[in-house]
Parts: structure tokens; sequence; C-alpha cells
């Protein structure tokens, strides 16, 4: 097998890692809430309903922004509903899931969540842009961030929240170019009210960060369309517009599934050159930054037959993906696909944080658990902030189906404050070691701290309720720093962190 190289020089850098790059998603969805984040009476749980072993998994994958309540569910979503006495607030049908939403758990106690999660989580509040619009937001806005004094902000404080939960992170609406979204709208409509709802917004607070919708994914017929229209409506009124990705392996064809990271670095370029080519024609020295606000293994494939088959319930038990080795290395290879761009994209929410193709699982009254795709996320969230190092490599390739040839492997690196630096590799092939060598320049490093490997001889090998730790990571052996020189080999089918000091 050939060697596959490339060089880091600190002279050659992409951008700073944005701490939100690390953001998760917890939407209304089958048992994401429910059983999941919270569940009174567990035996875990504190006296807010919320599981303490669920919390203590949610503080070790490093989580940041935390996107809330959808997705789907949020294009329904009345806000009031969630907030108040539990006793009184009303049970609801949604949509989206088929599903019988009961507001137990509210606004309230998702800010509750994310205080005990701790300070660097963060919320990403959507809004209702499907069947509601500009009065709904302020309302929620006044309500939640609002000091007091005003009828909606002295109702938060009645209500049991004395300060305000100091929401700046929003996102105007979901989805709202797919046919699937309550309250769809073509570009046009659906760049009016956002635009007037952010201007609307930006009369209260001046320094919220608006997300704008944009294509729910690459493969949709209006992409890129779709994208510049919203744009000519909001580009000086919002500062992200929302990227969301979900892959599987179709067909068997797991070789391109190896790849998908090959789509989601084109998906992202294309939206960056969109998002330039209308402030060109807009004369604005302004850069739209992007938020890739849902991404994930999904099998979607699967999902329409779940929810259809649905008659109301209450926290079904719908997405629960049971992820593979396979599945871990296709997540990292996404993560360096996001690092690798980490100068346009500075907001990213992993679809989503428990029981909903998650990469934590639960059980009612029972144990909770890491997946394997917990690994790869954890490890880039700890290790991965600073500065990322532009990496260009020399590979060798192998034929997909999908994206033609592609390289072996997928990389990246990232400088922190301290001048240590960590590589984050995948190598894509199922057969075969691949030999690594890295040239280092003008970075002072002098040994290797730390290579984890996770990989298995069984690439379906996966954590599960009977073996929750069938699949952990690994120490590599023969990882070597020399001279300047990085060496190593990377197992078949694997996700690497080598850490350099």
């Amino acid at each position: 097998m050939r060697t596959a190289r490339f060089t880091l020089d600190p002279a050659f850098t992409v951008g700073t890692v944005d701490p939100r790059l690390f953001g998760s998603f917890v939407e209304h969805l089958g048992r994401c809430v429910y059983t999941g984040v919270f569940e009174p009476g567990h035996p875990t749980a504190d006296a807010d309903g919320i599981r303490g072993d669920v919390l203590d998994l949610v503080r070790e994958l490093g989580v940041t922004a935390v996107r809330y309540p959808g997705g789907n569910f949020v294009s329904g979503y009345r806000w009031e509903d969630s907030v108040g006495p539990v006793e009184e607030r009303p049970r609801r049908l949604d949509l989206a899931w088929r599903s019988t939403e009961t507001n137990r758990f509210g606004l309230s106690e998702f800010i509750s969540f994310l205080r005990k999660i701790g300070p660097q989580a963060e919320p990403m509040m959507a809004l209702n842009l499907g069947t509601r619009g500009v009065a709904e937001a302020l309302q929620l806005q006044e309500y939640a961030n609002h000091p007091g004094g005003t009828a909606l902000s002295d109702l938060r404080v009645e209500h049991g929240d004395k300060d305000p939960f100091g929401i700046r992170l929003w996102c105007l609406g979901n989805e709202m170019d797919g046919p699937w979204q309550t309250g769809h709208k073509t570009a046009a409509e659906y760049g009016r009210i956002a635009a007037e709802t952010a201007r609307a917004m930006r009369q209260i607070d001046p320094g919220v960060q608006l997300v704008a919708c944009g294509s729910s994914g690459r493969s949709m017929p209006t992409f890129a369309e779709w994208e510049a229209t919203v744009l000519q409506e909001t580009y000086d009124l919002v500062d992200h517009i929302s990227l969301h990705a979900y892959y599987e392996p179709l067909d068997g064809d797991v070789d391109s599934f190896l790849a998908s990271a090959v789509d989601m670095e084109t998906f992202i370029e294309d939206v960056v050159a969109t998002c330039d080519h209308v402030g060109a024609r807009l004369k604005s020295r302004k850069k739209i930054n992007l938020s890739f606000d849902e991404w994930n293994v999904w099998y979607m494939s699967r999902t329409q037959e779940q929810v259809s088959a649905l008659d109301w319930p209450e926290a079904p038990r719908l997405l629960e993906d049971s992820y593979s080795v396979t599945d871990a290395v296709v997540l990292g290879s996404l993560l360096i696909a996001l690092l690798r761009h980490a100068d346009r994209v500075t907001v990213a929410c992993l679809a989503q944080l428990v029981n909903v193709i998650a990469p934590i699982m639960t059980e009612p009254g029972g144990p909770a658990w890491r997946q394997t795709t917990f690994f790869p996320f954890a490890q880039a969230s700890r290790y991965g902030r600073g500065e990322v190092l532009d990496v260009r490599v020399d590979s060798p390739t192998y034929a997909t189906a999908k994206y033609g040839e592609a390289d072996l492997l997928h990389a990246t690196a990232v400088r922190g404050e301290d001048g240590a630096v960590t590589v984050f590799a995948v190598n894509r092939s199922r057969t075969g070691p691949l030999p690594l060598d890295v040239a280092l320049n003008g970075l002072g490093l002098t040994s290797v701290v730390e290579h984890s490997v996770l990989a298995d001889a069984d690439p379906d090998a996966r954590n599960t309720l009977d073996e929750p730790e069938r699949v952990v990571p690994h120490a590599a052996e023969g990882t070597t720093l020399d001279g300047g020189s990085l060496t190593a080999v990377l197992e078949p089918l694997s996700w690497n962190v080598i850490r350099l000091a």
C-alpha cells in the first residue's frame, strides 16, 4: 500500500474553531426528551426530572450549542403551551411525527437542563415560521430574554424564572423548502417572512444572532436557487444560513457511504459560493457564515414506514438507530469535513442528542450507554479546539459508485493555544492498513502523547443494552515522531486521534 502524506505548517491555516461547531440537537421526537433527557422517577433523576446518568454522558460528550425544540416539530410548536404550571399545559397533536405532545418538558425545563450541563451549553432556539410568524416570535423573545417590567417578562418571573434565559442564537424556522414541512413556503415567501421576523427581533435586541433556513439537502431540486432568493431578502439581517445532511449506505454501497464527507464538503463549498455570489451582487463586504445545524448518519429509508404506522402515541420509539463501527468512522469523517471548513462553518449540531439517531441511548427506568458514534464526537470536541491547519493530502484512492475516485485518507489537524497539535484521520479502506507520513514544519513538536483508534475486526460491531462497552477506542502501537516527521499506520476502517506535543 502506498503511503499517504501531508504537511503541517503554522503559516498555513484554515481558521479558528468556533466552540459551537460541537453543538447538538434536542427535538420533541420519539424518546429524545421523554425517557431520554427527562424521566421523573428514574433512579438517577434529580428533583427536576433530569436523568443524572444522561447528564453525565452529555457533559462527557462535550456538546455546546443545543438546538431546540425542532426540527420538523417546531413548525407546529406553540411556545406558550410549554411554559407555566405543568398541570395546566395542554396536550397537542404533533403533526410532524404523528405523536401526542404532553408539554411536561418545556422551555424552562430545557434552559434548566442546559444550565446543569454547564456554561458551555448555549441555547439555540428555533422559531415556528410554519404555522406562526412575526408576532409569536417577538412574544417568545420578550418572554425569554427581557429582564422584567412587561407583561410577558413578568409572566416568566411569575412562572418561577426570575433571570432571563439569555437566548442569543435563533433559527428562523426549519426546512421551509421541504414539502413535508407544516407551513411549507416558496423561497420568496419564506425570504419575506424571515426578513420581517429578523428585522423585528433586532428592534428588541440588535445583537441577536440569526440563522436563515437554507436547503434541507443538496439534492433538493431548488438547491442554491433557494439560498440565493432567501439571502437576497435577508442578507443584511441574518448571520448564518443553515445546511442539513444525513447519510446512510444505500443498496449495500458501503464504499460510497464511507466517502460521505466528499458530499458534505461539496455541499459546504457550494453554499459558501452562493452566499458570496449574493454578497457580491449586493456589493456587501459582509460574509454570511454557515450553520450546519442538522447532520448525522441516519438510516432514513426506514423512517417513513415507522411514522406512518403511528396513531398519536406519547414518546414512541422512533429513529432509534443502532450504530456500528462503520457508522462511527463515517461520523468521524463528517466531523473532519466540518473542521476543514471552520472558517465559514461556525455552528453545527449533531442530530440528535439522546435515543433519536443519537450518540447516547437509554432504557426507561434502566441504564444509559454510549453508542460507537459517541467517541469521535467526544474526542473532536475535547481536542479540536484552536486553529485548524491547512491539510492537503496526497493519498491513494479507491473507486466509489457515487463520488468517483475518493482518497483513502481523510484528515485534518488542529493546533491548540498551548501549541499542541491533534491530527484527526480516517482510513476508509475496508481491507488494509494505511501507512501515514506527516511532515511537521515549524511547530516545535517533539513527542506523541497519544494515538487513539476506533476500529474493530467486525465492522458491524456496536454497543447495545446487553453489551454497552463492546466497542471502545484503543491505543495504537508504533506511532513515532522523529526529526520533524510523524509516522503511523492507520488500521483498516478506522477513526484516529493522534495528539502531539
